[in-house]
């Protein structure tokens, strides 16, 4: 990937907990328009790498640079102003707003360059969402909380979107709808940092896997040379 071409640069990421360290030394470049997906075991630094790049846990070394601005050290909202959108594992919606009012307090003006998503495509993607609008967030189920975090942080309007479990303890259905919505997400021209248990769904999504063990990454390439290599598979991502 040409210097030119990458979005997002991560090298030499370092983080501790205490401690405890935790990510050794991470190297990740994403290119634009690429879905990358972070596989690994619990415990590996998938989600911790994600924190560490939207500004929630500080590294302890390191550069994290989107479009050449220096990320690393910076306040969350910082990393979200300059384009980046995140979503928790832990969904964390605004639990005494309304659907419309979650949405509401997602939008923010688009970055140069980034694609322009509207609250109408949300309810396209996620149609009952449309159905639930006036329904208080804290009373939905884990997958519609779950539909309505992501589209809330794409209505920020970012250049790239950090996704952490996204179909974790969700019903096949959804799973499938959330999938169709990361690959209509890359059709917009959108960037993509997944990390998901379900080995399937990331290599359908993906254009590029890295799989992480003992706090670095210890493969990157495609999802087809992950499936061919499975003693790397049976070392690394069987449970």
């Amino acid at each position: 990937m040409s210097t030119t071409d990458t979005l997002l640069s991560v090298e030499d990421l370092h983080v501790h907990y205490g401690k405890s360290h935790v990510l050794h030394g991470v190297d990740l470049r994403v290119g634009r328009n690429e879905v990358i997906s972070l596989l690994g075991r619990n415990g590996s630094g998938r989600s911790t790498t994600m924190k560490a790049i939207m500004g929630l846990v500080p590294p302890s070394a390191g550069s994290i640079r989107l479009r050449e601005r220096e990320l690393a050290g910076a306040r969350p909202y910082a990393v979200c102003r300059s384009g980046i959108g995140y979503v928790p594992e832990e969904r964390e919606v605004f639990a005494n707003l309304t659907v419309d009012e979650n949405l509401r307090m997602g939008e923010q003006r688009a970055v140069p360059g980034a694609h322009r998503w509207t609250v109408e495509q949300m309810f396209d993607y996620f149609p009952r969402l449309k159905e639930r609008r006036n329904t208080k967030a804290g009373s939905m189920s884990g997958g519609e909380q779950q539909m309505l975090t992501m589209c809330r942080s794409l209505l920020g309007n970012p250049l790239l979107m950090l996704i952490d479990e996204p179909t974790e303890g969700l019903a096949p259905k959804i799973v499938a709808q959330v999938g169709e919505c990361i690959v209509d997400m890359h059709r917009k021209g959108l960037s993509v940092v997944l990390v998901e248990q379900k080995l399937a769904i990331a290599l359908k999504v993906s254009t590029r896997v890295c799989v992480m063990g003992h706090g670095r990454i210890v493969f990157e390439g495609t999802p087809q040379a992950l499936k061919a290599d499975q003693q790397l598979v049976s070392e690394w991502l069987a449970v």
